[in-house]
């Protein structure tokens, strides 16, 4: 795409026309995500604005919000 639209700016350039000037997207633009808004009031349940959460608090806010039993994590061997 901008192979393109760098060719076609510069035959505008020089023949005469509208140039097409790229405009990038926010990466976190719900539209642009369509699952954000189903999950957005989990996140919400459990973001913390003042602070970084531990991992097990937020293990432990994820099963209170959605009523889950909180189970022991799976022991892992790195070799």
């Amino acid at each position: 795409m901008r192979t393109w639209l760098k060719a076609h700016n510069q035959w505008v350039k020089r023949a005469g026309g509208c140039r097409l000037v790229l405009g990038q997207l926010p990466s976190k633009s719900p539209w642009l995500n369509r699952i954000e808004p189903k999950w957005v009031h989990g996140k919400r349940a459990i973001a913390e604005p003042t602070r970084t959460l531990t991992g097990e608090e937020t293990r432990q806010r994820i099963c209170d919000d959605y009523h889950y039993e909180l189970f022991t994590p799976l022991a892992q061997k790195v070799a």
